[in-house]
This record gives C-alpha cells, structure tokens and sequence, in this order.
C-alpha cells in the first residue's frame, strides 16, 4: 500500500511542532484561516523553518476574498516569495484566477518561474474555476506540482466524485492534494472513494485562554462571516473626512 501523505495547515509554531510531533509530512503555514489563509510573516517563517525539520509550505496570498489581484496585490505575492525562499520553505502556495474564472496562466508561470526550485501547489482557488478538467490542464502545463481542492465542493466528502475523476485525468503528471472537511472519523472513507494518496487537514482545537481578567464588553474581531466575493479597500473620502 502507498504511504498516504498528511498535510497540516497551521498558523503558528506551536501548531506546526505539534504538526511534527503528531507524525504530520509537512505543513502549511498561513495567517488568518478564518479568511482561508494568507501569507504569513516573516518572523513566523523563519521561526518555524527552525522549529520543524518536516515539509514547510508556505502560504502566498496577499488578502481574503476572491483569487482576481490587482497588479499591486501581484508584486506583493512575488516579493513575500522571494521572503519565504530566503527563509528556507521547501515550497509556496498559491492560486491566481482571470475574472472568467480560468487558471491565470500568464502571472501563474511569472510565480512558479520565481519560486523554482521550490514546489508550488495551486491551492484552493482551483474550487472557483469555471471549468475543473480545463484548470487541471492548464496546470499540468504550467508544471505545478500539486493541486489543494475539494472537487469544487463544500467539503472533499461531497465533492468526492470529481475528486476521483480529477485524481484518475491526473494520474501520474500532477499530484491532487485532497482537503476540506476532513477528520479522522471520515479520512478512511474519502481516501477509498477518491483514490487520493496526499490529504490536507487541520486538526485544531480550542485550547482556553491563560488571562485571568478579561473584558466582555469588547472584541478585537470582526464579523463571524467573512464575505466571499467583497474585500475591504480604503475610500479616499473617508480619510479625507477623517483629516478634515
């Protein structure tokens, strides 16, 4: 039997040893997981790279919401890349899509050309396409290494049957990195039905905070839920009204 591959994704250090310590392949470290994860600093990068021997893949998104950049949020995602080789990741993580819905191909290949000799997984702005079979060709062309999905569904358990497909159409030129919703009491049942041989999980759990006083008259988040297709940008009006 193939040794099936675990990927954790984790946004501190404390999870990516816990990751290791767990028998974990490798993680992926990100920021902000309540908006599906951007890059994290570089104070954490480095840190982790020195805490874990295992695979580090690290996250390269600039903001939540949709996976349509500016050519602002481009030249971010290229120098947080430069950031993360220079810090010693084994791989990035990112996903670029046209306003249609296809595989940006052209700022696809500028990144993958940067990050080399690093691995590149395309992640989950692959569940946004258009059309899945078209965005997987458009990869394997491209040379990425691995796809993170979860057939286009909610959950890799009900997106289990394009999971399949994708991993067959695949084969050998591309490894499907399969993830969302997966638990130890489902893990034996989506392997079966997709055939994946890498699966992405988080295993968290809340741990209680240490402060003994605690204020409950303030909170220092936002919204329970994130908009998917709105992402917040500053309004000149309103700073000039702030200085007026």
């Amino acid at each position: 039997m193939t040794r099936l591959t675990i990927e954790v994704v984790t946004d501190s250090v404390a999870s990516c040893v816990n990751a290791q310590t767990g028998g974990a392949d490798r993680v992926e470290l990100c920021d902000n997981l309540f908006e599906g994860g951007t890059t994290p600093s570089a104070g954490m990068i480095k840190l982790v790279r020195e805490k874990v021997s295992i695979g580090l893949m690290v996250m390269i998104r600039p903001r939540g919401g949709d996976f349509l950049y500016s050519e602002e949020e481009f030249e971010v995602m290229k120098e947080d890349i430069k950031v993360a080789k220079s810090l010693g990741v084994d791989g990035v993580v990112f996903g670029l899509l046209t306003p249609q819905g296809d595989v940006d191909k052209q700022k696809t290949k500028e990144l993958i050309d940067l990050a080399r000799p690093l691995q590149v997984t395309f992640h989950r702005a692959f569940d946004m396409v258009a059309d899945p079979f078209q965005a997987l060709e458009d990869l394997i062309e491209l040379g990425v290494d691995r796809i993170l999905t979860s057939g286009l569904e909610r959950t890799a358990l009900e997106g289990a049957d394009l999971l399949n497909e994708l991993i067959e159409k695949a084969g050998d030129r591309i490894v499907i990195l399969v993830g969302g919703g997966i638990r130890p009491y489902n893990l034996k049942k989506i392997v079966e039905k997709t055939g994946a041989k890498e699966c992405h999980v988080s295993g968290r759990q809340p741990v209680e905070s240490k402060m003994q006083f605690r204020n409950g008259r303030v909170s220092m988040g936002g919204a329970l839920q994130q908009p998917e297709f709105s992402i917040s940008v500053v309004d000149s009006n309103l700073i000039a009204a702030l200085r007026d």
